[in-house]
């Protein structure tokens, strides 16, 4: 059994017929929302209408204002986060600290390791090298007072 609802509708006397493009399939029993039901309108026509206020939750109650501010409980909340994880940072470098110092030791003994071999090379290289000194001569001769001078160089 239907139950009968006053429906109001604006009538339009200009279209009969929906343009294709705006009719649709009808829904199935299982597709229509809650709250919706099929409906006669005065003029004969069946459609879909909202034949009850839709339940919506109650509006839930502002909570009392404490006065204080969201960015001081949100700090007030992360304080104790963050100073345990200062504390805990503090803990574990306490734990590594002889490890931190044998690793520095260990580097500066690399250092001086790489020092020491670039000035062994040196030295190696400079005593392979030809050890005779070179002998250059140079012979310079000039014709006259404020003339161009001119000269050889050897290699021997």
């Amino acid at each position: 059994m239907e139950t009968p609802y006053e429906i109001t509708t604006l009538t339009r006397t200009d279209q009969t017929n929906p343009p294709a493009h705006l009719v649709r399939a009808p829904l199935g029993p299982a597709e229509i929302p809650p709250g919706v039901e099929l409906v006669t309108l005065p003029d004969g026509r069946r459609t879909l209408a909202y034949t009850q206020a839709p339940a919506t939750a109650p509006p839930l109650a502002a909570a009392p204002s404490s006065g204080v501010p969201g960015w001081a409980k949100t700090t007030a909340l992360l304080a104790p986060t963050l100073g345990a994880g200062i504390g805990a940072g503090g803990f574990g470098l306490s734990y590594a600290a002889p490890g931190v110092i044998a690793m520095t030791n260990a580097l500066w003994a690399a250092v001086a390791l790489i020092a020491t071999g670039c000035g062994g090379a040196a030295l190696l290289l400079g005593r392979w090298r030809n050890r005779a000194p070179a002998h250059i001569t140079q012979n310079i001769t000039a014709h006259g007072f404020m003339s161009r001078a001119g000269g050889t160089i050897n290699h021997h």
